[in-house]
């Protein structure tokens, strides 16, 4: 068969991926199936197991195009359309039966014409694509692989023709047609049954490894164990069915109703709103748009209509291709909330669809929320290394039984069952049950505390957190904005601070007029809505804002404008005075211009007055010079540092040319020039009072507190020093980036935010990074942040890759950043290593709250969907919390896993032993240790709660660490140790005999001796005996001993003496194997039950010290271990440097003997192409 290198789908993009074709092979599938035969089944098994290695034993290689089944989980489909291409037009459809030859080979061939139409497409010809990840991959000839449909954008079709060819809608037929290629137009989140639930399970290789056991005890007649076995694992099964089902079903998200919408298709908005059922672009009409959703901002945004260039206009910028980004203030996103619609002249509000279902932006989200990347955690990794090495010991029992029973000539039907016995010791029936109880117990504290979680395992994960990001707004600081005072400018200076702007006297000044004007704001069933900075300086001054009714708008040609009023009382007592301002054109907002604009006029004047509010360097700079106060930076700087936001305001009068109808077709630039600056509003965002004690705690427990925000970066910094983010005395230095532009490099400048003066001194040298020699000696501790916004952030992801990892180790201030950029941000601390915590109160976080390691969310909203934790406190105290119960549950995984390794050894040891005398432990002596001890001690030794404060050690992140390790050999040692003097040592003694029904050492009294056994049954598996019995005592103590030594109290969890139940249930059985070790054993239930016999008194108390010696060792080594010695034994075995384990430690030290690291704020550095080895850097200091 042809073979072809594996195709890569999704090229550079975060869900990269290679293909390879498979064609089904006749042959390999008979012997497959042939080899499931011969094995019983298990061939089939470990085929489900391992998907990879089915394709390849039943399938052959060939070419994707060929391809039957694809190596990526799922199998290729087939589909029969009347065209190659959505976007083909279907009117000739009815004349071509067969393929025509100028039939296009690529879907998105045609972008040049109408619609995408081609008048010849094919005739029911197969189309061939597969399903992964709830998206559609068809196979596109003209580049070869297989490609992704999202909608209109394939088309790259400009806003002209977006407006002139596709605000038509499709025929019933065109529509009909697309649907086959774009499917339903609906994000269904399948839920599974609860059969394939409990299928997926039972095939899980655990319980199959159960139910191997069972047979097998049950061969060997160890009936009681085989049914408390399979008992166990029906809980456990049931169990996980539960939480699994429940999880399901708490992420299932409602279908949308219009189901049959393809892309292209022409909708109307309704006047009363709506939830969108898609993406379109509005090509008529305004509308005010509710988006929180998405952006997670309550704050309703307005959406006008596509530009449409005449023309004369059609140059490359003003007609450029539609795509969604760029276009977002035109384009309706999916499940965002329509509150109102506006239009004009009885037009009606109308959108093109763009994309439908999981191509959405609300189907990109819930894509991520159902298939994030995998988490990996180090603790179920070394897990399964843990129970391998089990195996490993089991197999070595395994040849040692085989060998001892040849040696003793036993029949080869029990050397079979009792070899594999050895096996089935080693991997304990309650595994699964016992890791599960410490994460289900965290889960029951959080739900107390008011913590919810939906991803039981991540619990287990939060408790390696060593960073965690915060949302600003509504999570570290309130919802709102408070109007803190202003600061007007008269004549070029400043007049004193205000409280308030509210004054008779200030009434009719330009400063309280741009005030009323200039803002987004607008009235939803008679509530002023809007940007909350916009609503606080409008209620600030306390006018009244009209809006012209649906009725009045729709009659005229003319947009009727908003009009703005003072209050009555403001105004002086003249019966005949009006004072109006209408709102006649609004520049809106502009992120990247960071400013807004509108042009207004006062009732009766005939010259318009342009109005400017946003960040103040910007306004300052579009000012008249002689209007700027000189002491402007130095009194911005006095606020800024203080932590308020500053907006600044500025006014020009219009030339009296500027009619109506200019106005509404004139670009904002030649309005935004000679302003004349008329002074500050300051703004204040409080802090939540909680805000600066938790990161404190945070602070002192060594975890890093990073802000990323989509608020403006100034604001961003000073909450960050005002929290405790950035101390004060640190220093913040902001990364600028810009991408490749005019033949010139991607660069980065660096500036100090706080200290801009310094950056005035510039001089002209060159540094190449790569040709700066090291210094051995590491430079004195700098404290510094890095600051920078998300353009910058997404140029240095694209050009400087290996800079962005020195970045994030000391970045702390990301600010507006998107909601696809925060996950991009937590994916590149992960990438160095760091355990990320998520805290934010917005669905626009959700990708974050999902890919962080444990993402918490303050919001019941869209947000408790996509985040593992929700909390109900809405505040960021319940980080700490979350951290304190995963280092507990963390710890407790590790105690119960060390403790059922330690079981299993324990047991192994006993049978092995007891294997060289051909004997065995008893039915109910493996009952009793595994129900009685083992699931009583499990079970409640994982019931200790978190400590009650966060300290700065963290618990290790695996198994496969030195301290765990030495800790659970040094046991296995002392275990090992003390059993076999035991058994060595009871044969020593002087009463010994081989023991039988009638041997009497204890001096019984005849009849109690003999009669209780004149009815015994043959003891076939020679299991009551003088060896059976001490080892029973002596491994019974032992179990109790490591469960008390391995319970770990303090720093991460309560000390073991608080936790009742456990300490119940540990003295209990202390009393009773006490009881029954030193009770004559005529007591029925020890002789008939347990199957042991009747020692002296004498080798009772010699059992007695052994367990006594065994547990005091016990606790003398486990305590030494804790105490570090373990420390000092690794240092002689390797007495050389350590270097870290963690990547961001290893740049940490790279950086402190790096001379040119911190970047110094009067260098740039630009991006040098190199070929092969990705970006390298040059640092320029300018001239």
């Amino acid at each position: 068969m042809e073979k072809e290198d594996p195709k890569v789908l999704n090229k550079g993009e975060e869900e990269e991926m290679e293909l390879q074709g498979y064609r089904l092979c006749r042959w390999r599938l008979a012997l497959v199936g042939l080899g499931v035969l011969c094995t019983g089944g298990f061939l089939l098994l470990l085929l489900y197991w391992m998907p990879q290695w089915c394709v390849k034993a039943t399938c052959t290689r060939t070419t994707a195009r060929d391809a039957e089944v694809v190596l990526l989980r799922s199998t290729v489909g087939m589909m029969l359309a009347p065209g190659s291409n959505p976007f083909h037009s279907l009117e000739t459809q009815t004349t071509s039966p067969s393929p025509s030859p100028t039939s296009p080979s690529c879907p998105f061939s045609s972008p040049h014409l109408a619609n995408g139409h081609n008048p010849h497409p094919s005739d029911g010809s197969p189309i061939r694509y597969f399903t992964f990840h709830s998206t559609k991959y068809y196979w596109n000839d003209g580049v070869q692989n297989f490609d992704v449909l999202t909608g209109l954008d394939d088309l790259q079709v400009s806003c002209s023709t977006l407006h002139s060819e596709h605000s038509a809608g499709l025929t019933r037929n065109q529509q009909k047609y697309r649907r086959l290629f774009f499917g339903v137009n609906e994000i269904a989140v399948k839920v599974p049954s609860v059969f394939k639930l409990l299928i997926k399970e039972v095939l899980n290789p655990f319980y199959i490894f159960q139910l191997f056991s069972v047979i097998l005890w049950s061969a060997d007649e160890y009936y009681y164990y085989a049914v408390a076995i399979l008992f166990m694992s029906v809980i456990s099964i049931a169990t996980s069915l539960y939480t699994i089902k429940k999880v399901s079903s708490t992420k299932e998200i409602d279908e949308i109703l219009s189901t049959d919408l393809v892309p292209g298709d022409v909708m109307v908005i309704p006047s009363n709103g709506t939830i969108m059922p898609c993406d379109a672009v509005l090509v008529s009409g305004t509308c005010i748009v509710n988006e929180s959703m998405l952006t997670g901002e309550s704050v309703p945004v307005t959406k006008t209509n596509l530009p449409n260039p005449s023309p004369g206009e059609r140059g490359e910028e003003a007609d450029a291709a539609y795509n969604t980004e760029e276009h977002k203030r035109h384009t309706l996103f999916c499940g965002t909330h329509v509150i109102q619609t506006r239009y004009y002249t009885g037009d009606l509000v109308k959108a093109v669809v763009v994309s439908t279902g999981f191509s959405t932006a609300k189907g990109q989200l819930v894509r991520s929320i159902l298939y994030p990347k995998p988490t990996d955690f180090k603790l179920y990794r070394d897990a399964y290394l843990f129970l391998l090495c089990l195996v490993a010991v089991a197999g070595i029992g395994f040849v040692y039984s085989i060998v001892l029973s040849v040696l003793h000539k036993v029949p080869a039907k029990t050397i079979i069952i009792e070899s594999l016995d050895i096996i089935t010791i080693t991997v304990p029936p309650a595994l699964p049950a016992a890791m599960t109880a410490g994460i289900v117990y965290a889960q029951r504290r959080l739900k107390r505390l008011g913590i919810f979680c939906i991803s039981p395992q991540r619990i287990n994960i939060c408790g390696q957190i060593n960073l965690v990001c915060f949302d600003k707004t509504g999570t570290l600081t309130e919802d709102g904005l408070d109007l803190w005072g202003v600061h007007r400018v008269e004549n070029g200076s400043f007049h004193p601070s205000e409280e308030n702007a509210y004054k008779e006297s200030l009434v009719k000044s330009q400063f309280v007029a741009c005030m009323a004007t200039c803002h987004s704001l607008t009235k939803i069933e008679g509530q002023l809505s809007g940007d909350p900075l916009d609503l606080k300086m409008f209620e600030a001054i306390g006018w009244i804002l009209e809006e012209a009714t649906e009725e009045e708008t729709s009659l005229h040609n003319r947009i009727m404008p908003t009009v703005v009023r003072p209050p009555k009382q403001l105004l002086p007592p003249q019966p005949a005075s009006t004072y109006e301002v209408g709102i006649v054109r609004q520049f809106p907002f502009s992120s990247a211009l960071q400013r807004m604009c509108v042009v207004a006029r006062l009732l009766g004047e005939k010259r318009m007055d342009a109005y400017m509010k946003g960040a103040p360097e910007v306004v300052a700079s579009l000012c008249k010079k002689e209007t700027v106060p000189e002491n402007f930076q130095e009194v911005l700087e006095s606020y800024t540092k203080q932590g308020f936001r500053v907006i600044a305001l500025a006014h020009r009068r219009l030339e009296s040319k500027l009619t109506w109808h200019k106005v509404q077709n004139i670009s904002r630039d030649p309005i935004e020039a000679n302003m004349e600056f008329l002074g500050l509003i300051i703004m204040q965002n409080k802090l939540k009072a909680e805000t600066p004690a938790v990161l404190q705690d945070l602070r002192q427990a060594s975890i890093r507190t990073v802000m990323v925000t989509g608020d403006n970066m100034l604001t961003a910094i000073s909450v960050a020093r005002d929290c405790g983010m950035i101390p004060p005395q640190d220093t913040v230095i902001i990364a600028d980036a810009f991408s490749p532009h005019d033949g010139q490099a991607a660069k980065i400048t660096w500036r100090y935010a706080d200290k801009p003066s310094e950056t005035s001194r510039l001089e002209a040298i060159n540094i190449s990074l790569e040709d700066v020699g090291h210094v051995d000696e590491p430079k004195a501790q700098e404290l510094y942040h890095f600051a920078m916004n998300g353009k910058s952030f997404a140029v240095i992801l694209e050009h400087f890759p290996d800079m962005l990892q020195k970045l994030v180790l000391q970045g702390t201030v990301f600010a507006r950043m998107a909601p696809d950029q925060k996950t991009q941000l937590i994916e590149a601390l992960q990438g160095v290593d760091y355990f990320v915590g998520m805290c934010g109160d917005g669905a626009n976080d959700c990708g974050a709250l999902k890919r962080a390691h444990g993402g918490i969310s303050l919001s019941e909203l869209e947000a408790s969907v996509a985040s593992p934790f929700t909390s109900k406190t809405p505040n960021i105290s319940c980080v700490p919390s979350l951290i304190r119960e995963g280092r507990a549950a963390l710890i407790t995984s590790f105690c119960v896993f060390k403790f059922m390794a330690l079981y299993s050894i324990i047991q192994y040891i006993s049978v092995t032993l007891l294997y060289s005398i051909l004997s065995n432990l008893g039915d109910f002596q493996f009952l009793f240790i595994d129900i009685a001890i083992i699931l009583l001690i499990v079970f409640t030794m994982s019931l200790n709660p978190a400590w009650k404060e966060l300290v700065s050690r963290r618990p290790p992140s695996g198994l496969i660490s030195g301290p765990l390790l030495f800790s659970v050999l040094t046991q296995i040692l002392i275990c090992l140790g003390f059993q076999t003097i035991t058994f060595l040592w009871v044969r020593q003694q002087s009463w010994y005999t081989v023991w039988t029904p009638l041997t009497d050492v204890c001096n019984l009294p005849s009849h109690i001796n003999v009669s209780d056994h004149n009815d015994t049954e043959v003891d076939d598996h020679n299991i009551q005996n003088f060896e059976n019995t001490s080892l029973f005592y002596v491994s019974s103590f032992q179990y109790l001993v490591v469960a008390v030594v391995f319970s770990k109290g303090k720093p991460f969890r309560q000390p073991s003496y608080k936790n009742w139940p456990f300490v119940l249930s540990a003295l209990c059985l202390y009393v009773f194997l006490l009881f029954i070790m030193f009770h004559p054993v005529s007591v029925g239930i020890s002789l008939s039950l347990l199957q042991i016999v009747c020692v002296p008194f004498e080798w009772r108390i010699k059992l007695f010290i052994i367990i006594l010696v065994n547990a005091a060792v016990a606790v003398f080594v486990e305590r030494a271990i804790d105490m570090r010695a373990y420390k000092c034994l690794s240092r002689l075995c390797c007495p050389s440097k350590i270097t870290p384990k963690a990547r961001y430690m290893h740049l940490a030290q790279e950086l402190s003997v790096d001379p040119d690291w911190p970047p110094k704020p009067t260098t740039t550095t630009e991006a040098k192409s190199r070929s092969e080895n990705g970006s390298t850097y040059r640092i320029r200091i300018n001239s």
